[in-house]
């Protein structure tokens, strides 16, 4: 299938982890789309296609879209290696969130 989105973007989204990791499910042969086992390189339609990872239903997540004040003393950001609190860490969800926005600390006179 030349058309529709990369496999290993398909699999991040529905939650199985990053990209580069998802490209090692598939080389692994963990991952079957309409039953047959995928492949690097593999472009998939997940509105008309049955992805699974380990037999378990690679499902799209719905896509809810949210903003939020920055709170002084937080980076915007999914992780930090110096350790400061996240923006994550104020919201608690089921589903993969993407900070996006500014990435200092304190907004204040901004």
């Amino acid at each position: 299938m030349d058309d529709g989105e990369r496999l290993q973007k398909t699999l991040a989204r529905a939650g199985f982890g990053s990209r580069r990791s998802c490209e090692i499910l598939i080389s692994e042969g963990r991952v079957t789309i309409d039953g047959r086992v995928a492949e690097l390189g593999n472009r998939v339609d997940p509105d008309r296609q049955v992805i699974c990872v380990d037999g378990s239903l690679a499902r799209r997540p719905r896509t809810p879209c949210t903003s939020s004040e920055q709170a002084d003393g937080v980076v915007t950001t999914a992780s930090d290696p110096h350790g400061r609190p996240t923006v994550l860490e104020l919201v608690e969800s089921p589903v993969r969130i993407f900070p996006v926005g500014r990435l200092d600390m304190n907004t204040e006179g901004l």
